[in-house]
Formats: C-alpha cells, sequence, structure tokens
C-alpha cells in the first residue's frame, strides 16, 4: 500500500514538473516573464580601442594648427615638384634679352632676370631639384645615423666607444669646410661641369656624410633607454638573437625620436642645399634649383631686387614649413609637452 501511495505521488510531481517547463516555454516564446524572475543583465558598453603612441599622435597632431598650415605648404611643394608644367608650362631656361630684368607684370607674375628668364617658371622648376636632394639626403643620414647609433647604443662597451669618437671625427669637420674638401675630390680630373644625375648624388653624398653624427646621438641615447626595459630582458630570456632583440623590440621603441630630427632636418637640408649651390658647389646649370637663383642674384640685389625676394622667399617658407611639421610632431610624440 505504502509503494503505490508513493509511485502515484512520483507520477503526480512528474506531471506537475511537466506542466511547468510547457508554461515556461509558452511564456518565453511570447516574451512575458515568469514572475520573481531575475531581471537579465544589462550589457556593458563597449570600451573605446586603446590607442598606441603613434595612434595618440596623429589623434594630436590634428588638432594643431601648426601642423596642419605645414602640411598644406609641404602637399602644395610636393604637387609642384611632381607636376612642374603643370603650374608653369614653359622652359626655364628659355632667355629673351628684350626683357631682361623687367619686373613683375601680368606676362611673367615674378619678372625676369638678368639674361631674360622667366623667375615664376625657374623658381617653379626649382622647387624639384631642391626638395629631391633635401628628402634623399635626408634618408641617406637618418639610416646610416640610425643603424650606427643603435648598435652602439645597444652593444654598448668598447663598440660604443669606437663608433662615438667615430662619429665625433665628421660632427667636429665645419660643414663648408668638408663639403668644399668632399665635392673637389669627386670632381677631381673631371673636364667640364658634371652631369645632372651625378652632381645631385654628389650633394646628396656629401650632406649625408657629414650631417649622420647626429642622428647617430639620438638614436644612441633612445637605444641605451630602450635596451634595459623589461621586454628586452625577456626577449633575452628567452634566447632571442641580438639581430632580432635589435630590429624587433629596441628599433620600434626608438624611432619617435628620430622622426623628429628627421623632420626637422629636412628643411635644414633643403637650405644646405641652397647654400652649396650659392657657393658654386652644389646644383650647376642645366639643373635649376633656388640656391642658384639666389646666387645669380647677388649681383642686382639693389637695382632688380625680385631676381633675390622670389626663390629665396620660396626657400624660407619650405624650410619654415617643415620646421612647423617637425615642432609638432615632437610635441605629439612627447607626453611631458601636452
Amino acid at each position: 500500500m505504502t509503494n503505490a501511495g508513493e509511485g502515484q505521488q512520483r507520477i503526480l510531481a512528474a506531471g506537475a514538473y511537466a506542466e511547468g517547463e510547457i508554461e515556461a516555454r509558452q511564456q518565453g516564446e511570447s516574451g512575458d516573464e515568469p514572475p520573481g524572475a531575475p531581471e537579465p543583465r544589462q550589457q556593458a558598453p563597449k570600451q573605446e580601442k586603446q590607442r598606441g603612441l603613434w595612434g595618440d599622435a596623429w589623434l594630436e597632431l590634428r588638432r594643431k594648427p601648426l601642423f596642419i598650415i605645414g602640411s598644406v605648404i609641404i602637399l602644395l611643394l610636393v604637387a609642384i615638384s611632381i607636376f612642374p608644367g603643370f603650374f608653369a608650362p614653359g622652359d626655364p631656361n628659355a632667355q629673351n634679352l628684350t626683357l631682361a630684368r623687367q619686373g613683375p607684370s601680368a606676362d611673367a607674375p615674378f619678372g625676369y632676370d638678368s639674361i631674360g628668364r622667366d623667375i615664376y617658371t625657374r623658381v617653379i622648376h626649382g622647387a624639384r631639384a631642391s626638395i629631391v636632394v633635401g628628402v634623399l639626403a635626408t634618408m641617406l643620414t637618418v639610416a646610416i645615423g640610425s643603424l650606427v647609433g643603435l648598435f652602439a647604443g645597444y652593444f654598448g662597451g668598447k663598440t660604443d666607444s669606437f663608433l662615438a669618437r667615430f662619429a665625433e671625427i665628421f660632427l667636429g669637420l665645419p660643414f663648408v669646410l668638408g663639403a668644399i674638401v668632399i665635392l673637389s675630390v669627386f670632381n677631381a680630373g673631371i673636364q667640364g661641369a658634371p652631369g645632372t644625375i651625378r652632381i645631385m648624388l654628389q650633394v646628396i653624398l656629401t650632406i649625408g656624410v657629414l650631417a649622420w653624427p647626429i642622428s647617430m646621438r639620438i638614436m644612441r641615447s633612445a637605444a641605451i633607454a630602450a635596451k634595459q626595459q623589461d621586454y628586452v630582458n625577456a626577449a633575452k630570456a628567452l634566447g632571442a638573437s641580438h639581430t632580432r632583440i635589435i630590429f624587433k623590440h629596441v628599433l620600434p621603441n626608438c624611432l619617435a625620436p628620430v622622426m623628429v630630427y628627421a623632420t626637422i632636418a629636412l628643411g635644414q637640408f633643403v637650405g644646405l642645399e641652397a647654400t652649396l649651390s650659392y657657393l658654386g658647389l652644389g646644383l650647376q646649370y642645366p639643373v635649376v634649383s633656388w640656391g642658384m637663383m639666389i646666387s645669380d642674384s647677388q649681383q642686382f640685389i639693389i637695382s632688380t631686387p625680385h631676381m633675390l625676394l622670389f626663390p629665396a622667399g620660396f626657400l624660407v617658407i619650405t624650410v619654415l614649413a617643415f620646421v612647423m611639421i617637425g615642432d609638432a610632431v615632437r610635441d605629439a610624440l612627447d607626453p611631458k609637452q601636452r
């Protein structure tokens, strides 16, 4: 009797459980929640993706008027360098002695030089040589200096001492004197003026040889600080090679100060090319550059000032634009400046 009662109770309990499951499913399909049911958890708001150093720097740069103004000027100069014929169709070396030293007019916005060449056309076409020399010289300088400084700072000891003393030899050379010596050696035994490509490569190599110790010192200091970090010690403990540690872990964390220097140095190297051309050591005819135009105007500064003002103005604006960008990049990459 007792066993029959227990069996009946079990059957009733199973039926009640089945009815409860059916009601729960029906309420779930209709969207009604059973009384006393816990409230659904609210989804946590999605966290904004964290930005790294370069992401923060780019966000900061977009807010700086100096960076925007400098970038617009540089982009315009790059477009002029790539498509000079679009902005000034004509031969920059075309001469017309009947127009010599005439001032600005509707036909020639910048006037004519001492032998009747259109100064506006020459300024536009001269941007290509000046900017190409500046960009390539900067790339060469940063590449040499960064590699030497990276190895000197990472290995330290005798390697660091030797490379640092070697760099000081070039750093102690006066730029103009060193350029005279190097360019004289390059052009020794050459009859007539060297070719366009040859003289441009000579100027680029001269600037690179004399200027690389500065970027070397910057990279060396950054490498000394980076090699003491925990991630470098962890890579060493895991058995990573020196080459992997240098280029995988140390170099990416040393690029910020070098990038700042490269941006500012680019404007300086454009000015250095103009200096060499002004002294007769840099680019030569038939190449057109702002430095050559300034050199041609030195005898006519009083009587024909427009020969000097327009190429010098473009040169100053270019150098100033790169310096503005460099200052903005420095402030953006240095959290202490914010």
